[in-house]
């Protein structure tokens, strides 16, 4: 693989590419790797200095139903069944051949990139859908997971990746997965909990002797940097950093060049195939996040910042047309805010370690619950926006945070870890719930009145306001090992109070172009325009904008990039 330093490193009238791809996050990668293990000639193009987009932030889950890996932990799941459960939830929300393109495509995808490259993965033993009631649902085996990575493997490509939210981290750098949340939090409890939590402490210790962060990467960080270790075994790759796409050349046959930027540097390159876009969506495109999310703030957005959007207006130029009749325009999920000593805002999506466990519960600014603590990630972002509870409250009691942390605070926390947050105002305590209300400025009585009533939920298991707990993936995300009768809920009851505030955060594009089953973007006529492709967020969601399990942008994205790489080459050739 050769990395440009320089657009000048191009020959003055250009090069020819089978492919050029426009965005290096999770998506195009693959599709760059795709192209090369096909034995075609790639040209990745990334506008930031790093590779990896939101996947590089993300736990890197995949969802692909029917592969080789759901046979170790669900050996009955089937396709038809995959099928019958993105039916109930998607509905006519998204083509059903498109969804079944994917199905049938899937498992081929996953065994040709594991076969002939380093990506690799493994399966989760329970990570169910999130509409777990619904028929053709299962509890696992869709679900894949990459597996860690040794980041040394890399050499200097290692500082390529886009580093994890540093709120992600432990101990300056350490990435952990669930697996080793699991053991830090049971290392006095447990001697395997011990072993594990001293043998990847003892590695970071290492990696800092040599390196700014830890080398042991897990979750997405594990999956882009195994698509970049594979790609740099490839001759036929080239990478091109801090680089943007100025226009299209459209010809007889379609597109057929391209115009890079890099800072004064222009460069003309010709391609044969097609091009792809995988720019990671329209979040930051100012115009099209007011059109598309309106009242959504720009902070509010934890993705990775290279999805302006720009390669859009482009497309569009050349007649594509997004897809439509999705449920949201985005994938959300409530987060909370805090400025870093850089003064840069960090924006911490609540996905599962805090508001689904007993001891929490959520409230607008009457003090009133709104949504079901439990749901979805994107169901709960989605009902914040609906019910206008923004900024949302999550609270807690002193037993509940020391349990499960809340937010950035985490587990354990004692008074001296806590200062810092109560300092700056990103967590409030109450030694009451009046003095709590008051200090978040909402209505004390509507919050001592959803308090009393989620204690006696928390007596009887049942919650008849929200039904909070009552599916299988509310309940994973709950605390089985806690004493109560419902695994989501459990009494506030041990002052002091603490809370932080929640806002709606977008995480993903979930419009993006109308494509066909090849990935070919379309016009409003509905004919796909020669030799321009899309995958992953700039791709409209096949799942219609429902967030229907873990993965499903990153599974996808794969998957039609696999197939979009296909048709691509036929074109070449």
């Amino acid at each position: 693989m050769q990395v440009l330093n320089s657009l000048s490193q191009m020959p003055a009238e250009g090069a020819a590419f089978d492919l050029v791809v426009i965005g290096a996050g999770g998506a195009g990668m693959a599709v760059a790797l795709f192209v090369a293990i096909d034995g075609k000639k790639v040209l990745l193009v990334e506008r930031t200095g790093f590779v990896g987009g939101t996947t590089a932030w993300s736990a890197g889950t995949t969802w692909v139903p029917g592969t080789h890996h759901a046979a170790q932990v669900n050996p009955g799941d089937t396709l038809a069944d995959a099928a019958r459960y993105l039916s109930n939830a998607i509905g006519e929300r998204t083509p059903a051949e498109l969804r079944q393109t994917f199905l049938d495509n899937g498992p081929e995808a996953i065994r040709h990139i594991e076969t002939r490259s380093d990506v690799q993965f493994r399966p989760y033993p329970k990570h169910p859908d999130y509409i777990s009631d619904l028929g053709g649902s299962t509890l696992s085996g869709r679900a894949l997971e990459p597996l860690p990575f040794d980041g040394r493997l890399l050499g200097d490509l290692f500082k390529l990746v886009r580093p994890p939210i540093p709120e992600f981290t432990v101990l300056g750098g350490m990435m952990v997965d669930r697996t080793d949340i699991n053991h830090l939090l049971a290392l006095t409890k447990s001697f395997a909990s011990f072993k594990h939590a001293l043998r990847i402490i003892g590695r970071h210790a290492s990696d800092r002797l040599s390196h700014p962060r830890g080398t042991r990467l897990v979750m997405g960080n594990a999956l882009v940097a195994r698509l970049l270790y594979s790609l740099s075994k490839h001759t036929n790759v080239t990478l091109a950093l801090n680089t943007s796409v100025d226009q299209f050349g459209r010809g007889a046959s379609g597109v057929e060049s391209l115009e890079l930027a890099q800072g004064s540097e222009r460069r003309t390159v010709r391609v044969r195939g097609g091009v792809v876009l995988a720019s990671g969506g329209f979040n930051r495109h100012p115009d099209l996040r007011q059109a598309m999310l309106p009242g959504a703030d720009i902070g509010w957005c934890p993705a990775a910042p290279g999805h302006t959007g720009e390669a859009h207006a482009l497309a569009q130029g050349l007649g594509a047309v997004y897809g439509q009749g999705g449920l949201s325009n985005a994938f959300w999920a409530p987060v909370s805010l805090r400025k870093r000593a850089d003064g840069s805002t960090a924006a911490f999506p609540h996905f599962v370690m805090d508001r689904a466990k007993p001891g929490m519960l959520t409230v607008n600014q009457a003090g009133e619950r709104f949504v079901n603590e439990s749901t979805s990630y994107h169901l709960f972002g989605m009902a914040m926006r609906s019910t206008r509870s923004v900024p949302a409250f999550l609270v807690c009691d002193t037993d509940a945070l020391r349990r499960y942390g809340l937010g950035m605070v985490r587990p354990g926390a004692s008074a001296k870890d806590m200062a810092p947050f109560l300092a700056d105002g990103y967590l409030t305590r109450g030694a009451t719930l009046d003095e709590l209300a008051r200090k978040l400025g909402i209505n004390a009585a509507g919050l001592q009145a959803s308090v009393q009533k989620i204690n006696r939920y928390a007596q009887t298991g049942v919650d008849p306001d929200f039904q909070r707990g009552v599916t299988a993936y509310q309940q994973n995300i709950g605390d089985a090992t806690a004493s109560g009768k419902n695994p989501n809920l459990g009494p506030l009851q041990t002052a002091p109070y603490y809370a932080v505030k929640l806002y709606p955060g977008d995480i993903g594009a979930a419009t993006g172009f109308a494509t066909d089953v090849h990935a070919r973007v379309l016009d409003a006529s509905g004919q796909p325009i020669p030799g321009l492709y899309a995958v992953g967020n700039d791709m409209h969601s096949i799942m219609g904008g429902v967030y229907t399990a873990p993965g499903i942008t990153i599974g996808p994205g794969l998957v039609f990039a696999r197939i979009a790489t296909r048709h691509a080459a036929a074109r070449a050739a």
